[in-house]
C-alpha cells in the first residue's frame, strides 16, 4: 500500500502527486472510498460542483483506495490519496489499516513532502523511517530529527508500526521559494526510493521530463529577477557544499514573493 495526503504533509503537491502518477501510468482501478461524512469538515475542504453540468452533481471530498498490477510485479499495489482528514484521525487511521487487511497488505508506504531550506537545483535527500530500520539502511536517508506538529502520515505511520506491520515512510525536502508550483523533482524522488523500498520497476520517464521542466522554470525565473536571484545565491552560500543550512537564510516568504511576483508579471499581458 502506498498512500498520500494532499494538505499539510504535501508541500508542492509532491506526495499527492507521486500518488497520482503512479495510478494513471499503472492503470490502478478504483476499489473502495472512504465516505467523508465522518472525517472532513466541508467549510475547510468543501465539496466541489459544476454548474456547466445540466445536473450540476456534488462532488464530495474523499479518500479513494485504487489497485494496480506493475508489470512483472508479484503483487498488486494498492494506492491511497485524497484530502488530509480534519477529524477523528485514529479512526480514519483504523479504516485504512482494516482496508489493508482485507486487501492483503502486507507492507505500507506513506508519502510526505515538506517545505525546506533547500535549492531547487540540488539533488533531493530524503528523510526515511521504517518499523524495521534494515528497509531503509542501505538508502541513505537522512535520520529523522524533527519534533513537533505531525499530519495524518505521521499518525498513520505510527498507527502501523505500532501494529506491528511493516510500514516505511518517506518525506522529500522541497524548496521553500517554490512552494506555488507542483514540484515533480521531489515525486520523482519519492518515486525513486519507493522503487528500491518496494522491488518495483516503474517507467518514470515522462516524470524525469516533469521534473527537468520544474528545475528549468525555477531557474529561468531565478536568473530573469535580479533580487530572487540575489537571495537564491544567499541561500546556496548558507546552505554549502554539505546541502544544509549553515548561516542566515532569507526567509521562505520572502523568496516565494519574489518568485511568484516574477510569474505573475511574465504571465499578465503587456
Amino acid at each position: 500500500m502506498v498512500a498520500a495526503f494532499g494538505g499539510w504533509n504535501d508541500a508542492a503537491a509532491s506526495a499527492s502527486s507521486a500518488v497520482g502518477f503512479l495510478g494513471e501510468r499503472l492503470g490502478a482501478r478504483r476499489v473502495a472510498a472512504i465516505d467523508p461524512e465522518e472525517f472532513y469538515d466541508f467549510q475547510a475542504t468543501r465539496p466541489l460542483v459544476d454548474l456547466t453540468s445540466p445536473r450540476a452533481p456534488i462532488v464530495w471530498p474523499e479518500v479513494e483506495l485504487m489497485v494496480a498490477r506493475p508489470a512483472d510485479a508479484p503483487r498488486d499495489l494498492v494506492l491511497v490519496s485524497g484530502a488530509e482528514p480534519s477529524f477523528r484521525w485514529r479512526a480514519f487511521c483504523r479504516t485504512i489499516l482494516d482496508a489493508a487487511d482485507a486487501l492483503g497488505v502486507t507492507r505500507i508506504v506513506t508519502l510526505g513532502s515538506l517545505l525546506a531550506d533547500v535549492v531547487h537545483t540540488r539533488p533531493i535527500r530524503l528523510t526515511g523511517m521504517a518499523s524495521d530500520p534494515a528497509l531503509v539502511a542501505e538508502l541513505g536517508f537522512r535520520e529523522p530529527s524533527y519534533a513537533g506538529p505531525t499530519g495524518i502520515v505521521g499518525v498513520l505511520h505510527q498507527t502501523a508500526v505500532e501494529d506491528g506491520r511493516e510500514a516505511v515512510s518517506l518525506w522529500a525536502p522541497v524548496s521553500h521559494y517554490a512552494a506555488g508550483l507542483t514540484n515533480a523533482k521531489g515525486s520523482l524522488a519519492l518515486l525513486r526510493a519507493l522503487e528500491r523500498v518496494s522491488g518495483l520497476r516503474l517507467d518514470l520517464g515522462e516524470l524525469e521530463a516533469a521534473a527537468a521542466a520544474f528545475e528549468g522554470q525555477v531557474t529561468r525565473a531565478v536568473e530573469a529577477e535580479p533580487r530572487l536571484r540575489g537571495l537564491v545565491e544567499q541561500l546556496e552560500q548558507a546552505v554549502g557544499e554539505g546541502g544544509e543550512a549553515a548561516g542566515p537564510l532569507p526567509t521562505g516568504d520572502e523568496l516565494a514573493e519574489e518568485l511568484e511576483r516574477y510569474l505573475r508579471e511574465r504571465d499578465e499581458p503587456a
